[in-house]
């Protein structure tokens, strides 16, 4: 029977509107699926991507001076590669957010356009958040690195130097070495002793005991508890170091002034050495703050560089789908 006849349309006239590419079906605004799409692509590769750059950049450093990068070479090739990270990234992202959304029926270009730039920025969003979810350790451990350095330095005012000075020397005066040194014998004064002992009769009569040029050597504790309590205050109190001083004379045969003499001298080379490290760890804060501050600004232009990629990749992704 013909088909017009019996009143059923052509097969060709039967065709479904959504064979016609030019004809868009009706949509929800925004296509969840393609977005969470989007989002895990972008998440996974920026892993991936990740991960390659830290072996990259472990096989880059090396503990030797003669080798490996540079520390300011290292710094700018990281931030280079977190900023490709993020490009590659919220590209691929942005794109599988566009091209596997659903067409809309009746909606002007310019709606089409937003649709699109949203679903970009959403998968973006999900994305980062992902990551940062994963990588979570390693950004809080940069934000309280900054944050204790910053706390380092601030700690450094006159309320809280006098207990670092005392800590810094008695971590100085631990190894014992000013004590030795405040204790060594002096080579004269030992030669004084040698020769007033050979002056003494070789052998005493029954009862009497042997005379010896070199007394008992005191116990370091007691100085080292001295010199760590002087610390805090920054100075050594007299009757601390006319102790010290009679005990720097029994033990090197100095003269009770020149035994003072080198207890303050050693005092003084200890507080040296300690306002040192106290100078060196305020650098290290510094340089550590420093380095916390510029990885934070990088990370937020390599990021606002991210979602301004996968916007504009979902929007060709989306032209795409509109095309085929």
């Amino acid at each position: 029977m013909n088909a017009s006849l019996s009143g059923n349309p052509p097969l060709a006239a039967r065709r479904s509107p959504l064979d016609d590419p030019t004809v868009q079906t009706q949509g929800r605004a925004i296509c969840w699926g393609a977005v969470l799409a989007g989002a895990a692509g972008a998440a996974s590769l920026a892993l991936i991507l990740l991960m390659l750059g830290v072996g990259l950049g472990l096989s880059s450093v090396s503990p030797w001076s003669s080798e490996g990068l540079s520390a300011p070479v290292f710094g700018v090739s990281t931030i280079l590669w977190l900023t490709f990270t993020q490009i590659v990234a919220s590209a691929l992202g942005g794109y599988l957010a566009g091209r596997l959304r659903s067409r809309w029926a009746d909606v002007q270009v310019d709606e089409i356009y937003f649709r699109d730039t949203a679903h970009g920025f959403l998968a973006w969003s999900i994305a980062a958040l992902v990551t940062a979810g994963l990588l979570g350790s390693a950004v809080a451990s940069i934000v309280g690195t900054g944050a204790k350095a910053g706390a380092a330095l601030a700690g450094t005012a006159a309320s809280t130097a006098a207990p670092a000075v005392a800590n810094a020397a008695s971590e100085a005066a631990g190894n014992g070495y000013f004590v030795d040194l405040m204790f060594r014998r002096d080579p004269a004064a030992s030669a004084m002793a040698a020769s007033a002992s050979m002056a003494m009769p070789a052998a005493s009569a029954a009862g009497s005991t042997t005379w010896s040029a070199t007394p008992a050597a005191p116990t370091s504790d007691e100085a080292l508890k001295i010199f760590a309590n002087a610390a805090t205050s920054g100075a050594l109190p007299l009757e601390d170091s006319r102790y010290l001083g009679k005990l720097v004379a029994q033990q090197t045969g100095l003269a009770p002034a020149d035994a003072e003499r080198r207890v303050t001298n050693t005092f003084n080379r200890m507080q040296v050495q300690a306002e040192a490290a106290k100078q060196e760890a305020k650098a290290f804060a510094d340089a550590t703050r420093r380095a916390a501050a510029k990885a934070s600004l990088w990370g937020f232009v390599a990021l606002l560089i991210g979602a301004f990629i996968a916007s504009l990749a979902a929007t060709l992704g989306g032209r795409h789908r509109d095309q085929f």
